[in-house]
């Protein structure tokens, strides 16, 4: 992957990040957190694209269809984890 493309992955996934703690939420780590998982997803999601040969919404070198999945499938899941309370332990 080129640098440019990088870049702009970077840039979408900080994006899909950044309209995810809109919508949810929260304060500076839920914004740093979002923005880890949305990254990690994007990248994850355009790997399996890529590696599965799934071409959708392609955006130069970007396969932006799932990379785009995967980054609010991450997104979801980690906010879901994050949230769980943990019961208190029996005495």
């Amino acid at each position: 992957m080129t640098i440019p493309a990088l870049t702009l992955s970077i840039a979408f996934a900080s994006l899909y990040g950044a309209l995810y703690h809109l919508i949810r939420g929260g304060g500076g780590r839920r914004l740093l957190l979002y923005l880890v998982l949305s990254w990690l997803g994007f990248g994850l999601g355009h790997w399996v694209g890529v590696s599965r040969g799934w071409i959708f919404m392609q955006f130069g070198a970007i396969d932006l269809g799932p990379a785009t999945v995967g980054s609010y499938l991450v997104l979801a899941i980690g906010d879901w984890l994050s949230r769980r309370e943990v019961p208190p332990a029996a005495s």
